[in-house]
């Protein structure tokens, strides 16, 4: 097709839900086109589209590090109502979280997704749970820990919430409005520190949007909360993080920081998902302790 027509952002975003349903995608080629345009449309090369399904006969039989494995991801926002009108939430559209667990699911994994509210169609795993607060979030996914293997919090979580919620619509009176909010469950960190005085528990995996020095804070967040791996973001870069189809990370680890350039979420997933099959499989085989401090 036209180059002008691929970038379109009615097909990128008919893309973005066709790959959270789990299709995969041959890229085009680049080149001269039948228009006579130059650019992105093209056809792929025979051996391409040939390389791809072997690919995709290879994943219709998993047999990786997560086959079997039961694995929860959570994503999208959280909102947390002000009223039964208003609510304080975030831009967070759930892409990340989804693609995570489309690609858990391909790699043969039990995926439940605990989702935010977000529009977008989930793929297809084992079991979806929708939820709305950061409580609700907590409980769905502290009532479901003990039974995973692998949990990955994509969710932007709200870090406060009200602390009361009007029982009717607050009426608009005085030129200022005070609200008085509390800070919400620790998901991520009541999972560290289950684990770390119980002595076992599933993987962790979390996420850092930050807007300033994003890899210190992810690293000092991964020592804080007790857990394997922090997927960190710049959220304020226009073209990356919330409510996007491409995005850029930095993955910070016990062995040091690893930074993956921008590209679509689906390959980030991937991507993050190879280094959380290199950390099942050596926990499996005993060469990490199965606790981060």
């Amino acid at each position: 097709m036209n180059t002008q027509m691929f970038a379109h952002e009615a097909v990128r975003r008919n893309l973005d839900t066709l790959t959270a349903r789990g299709v995969r995608f041959v890229e085009p080629g680049e080149g001269y086109l039948a228009c006579g345009w130059i650019g992105k449309g093209r056809l792929a090369e025979s051996d391409e589209i040939v390389a791809a399904a072997e690919s995709a006969l290879h994943a219709a039989d998993p047999g990786g590090p997560l086959k079997g494995q039961r694995v929860l991801v959570t994503a999208g926002p959280t909102y947390e109502d002000v009223d039964p009108v208003r609510y304080i939430g975030n831009r967070s559209s759930g892409r990340m979280g989804f693609a995570l667990a489309a690609e858990a699911a391909r790699r043969g994994a039990e995926v439940t997704l605990v989702a935010g509210p977000t529009a977008l169609e989930p793929p297809s795993v084992q079991d979806v749970v929708r939820v709305r607060s950061a409580e609700e979030m907590h409980g769905a996914v502290m009532a479901r820990a003990s039974r995973m293997q692998v949990i990955v919090m994509a969710a932007a979580v709200a870090d406060y919430t009200p602390e009361r919620r009007a029982p009717q619509k607050v009426a608009k009176v005085d030129d200022t409005l005070t609200l008085v909010l509390k800070r919400t469950p620790d998901i991520l960190g009541d999972l560290g520190h289950r684990r770390l005085t119980s002595g076992r528990g599933p993987l962790l995996v979390g996420f850092a949007a930050e807007t300033e020095d994003v890899v210190a804070r992810a690293a000092a967040k991964r020592e804080r909360k007790h857990v394997d791996l922090i997927v960190a973001n710049d959220v304020s870069s226009h073209d990356a993080g919330f409510d996007v189809d491409v995005n850029a990370v930095t993955m910070v680890g016990p062995d040091g920081a690893e930074s993956v350039p921008l590209q679509s979420k689906a390959r980030i997933a991937a991507i993050i998902l190879d280094r959380v099959e290199r950390l099942v499989t050596a926990r499996e085989i005993g060469k990490t302790p199965g606790l981060q401090a």
